[in-house]
């Protein structure tokens, strides 16, 4: 993988570059836009590309062009707090812009949408003072040629992809239920695809199909806390789940279908936790609407029956989001999301089987993001 850093000061992005590239885009037969990214841009990055895109473009100003109200292509640039370890050289500098990330929707490469996207991002830092940019993570020779080709972008800092592997997160699974997530996690780790310890599984439910997940992956430590209400206060259960999760020493918490709601003292206690919700949920966590690939609009299913509630409300749409843990459930900085679109007269049966592959990808995307943003990484 290598950074690259391009010199701004280049003719190619002089200050007529954005109007010349605008023109060639219009010429093409397309619309440009450029600003911040509204919802349905962010949801199409989902569905058509996956990973981290849709919240890098939401840090970020976009370029984009469209063609009869369908997306061709965009390009991010000048994106404000992201955290991947790798922009923490050139990318800290303050006269370097982050460009990226950039992309053409398939059916129009080739066109004159691509370069001129990529031409107008650039043109854009310059405008705005910067005197470099950095074109962060590429790892594909012809891609890397390509930015060359284009822009004159040079190799300015290499890293090894399994520089991340090196070091094995310790981890404290908490679920309910059956664990299939659980399961992925435990594939993933045990192929060396996740670089995580899993020292602990935590179940609050004495039948969960969890446990013999763990069992059968010999996790070390096996915690079965029902909460027995007639016995014991919610207090003095929820203190009794933060002291035995503590005595783990996790650095990373998974909720993977977790049933209880966590209490302050716990959420503070555990600032690293990753839950998985099966529901397609808004980067802004203040609102409580999302928008759709197809431009549409859906509630952000919160809580623990979202398939249910999607189904009631007829909608559309479902989909799978790994995010931070906060107080307020499921309203955590997103990490990876996915829409899927429901078909016609599926029930929940049938919509759970088509999402929990979707949900098993976002869920090791998003620790992967998690790992990928380490101080130590």
């Amino acid at each position: 993988m290598v950074n690259l850093l391009v010199d701004l000061s280049d003719e190619r992005f002089a200050p007529d570059a954005l109007a010349r590239a605008r023109g060639a885009i219009e010429s093409g037969g397309f619309s440009f836009e450029r600003g911040r990214a509204d919802d349905r841009l962010l949801a199409w990055l989902d569905d058509a590309f996956g990973g981290t895109w849709s919240s890098e473009a939401f840090a970020a100003n976009n370029v984009v062009a469209t063609s009869r109200d369908r997306h061709v292509g965009f390009a991010a640039y000048a994106a404000q707090g992201l955290k991947f370890s790798w922009l923490r050289g050139y990318g800290a500098r303050p006269d370097v812009g982050i460009f990226g990330p950039f992309g053409v929707d398939p059916a129009f490469r080739g066109s004159p949408a691509g370069p001129n996207l990529l031409i107008a991002a650039l043109a854009s830092l310059r405008e705005n003072g910067y005197a470099h940019a950095l074109i962060p993570a590429v790892g594909e020779e012809k891609l890397i040629a390509y930015y060359a080709r284009h822009t004159g972008a040079r190799i300015v800092e290499r890293f090894e992809k399994d520089r991340w592997q090196q070091r094995k997160w310790r981890t404290t699974v908490l679920a309910s239920g059956n664990g299939s997530n659980f399961q992925t996690v435990l594939d993933a780790v045990g192929g060396g695809r996740l670089p995580l310890e899993i020292t602990t599984l935590v179940t609050n439910n004495e039948r969960a199909y969890a446990i013999e997940r763990a069992r059968a992956a010999h996790v070390r430590s096996l915690l079965i806390l029902p909460w027995h209400r007639a016995t014991t206060t919610r207090a003095d259960y929820d203190d009794l789940l933060r002291r035995e999760v503590e005595a783990s020493a996790p650095e990373l918490v998974l909720l993977l279908g977790w049933m209880h709601l966590l209490d302050a003292s716990f959420v503070a206690s555990f600032p690293e936790m990753i839950n998985i919700h099966p529901a397609f949920l808004p980067l802004d966590q203040s609102r409580d609407v999302v928008g759709m690939p197809d431009g549409s609009q859906i509630r952000a299913y919160r809580g623990a029956h979202a398939i249910r509630d999607a189904l009631r409300d007829e909608s559309r749409w479902v989909g799978a989001s790994s995010h931070r843990v906060t107080l307020d459930a499921d309203c955590g900085p997103v990490l990876v999301r996915k829409p899927l679109a429901i078909v016609p007269g599926e029930d929940a049966a049938a919509i759970l089987e088509r999402l929990h592959p979707i949900e098993h990808r976002v869920l090791t995307s998003g620790i992967m993001r998690w790992v990928y943003e380490r101080p130590e990484g």
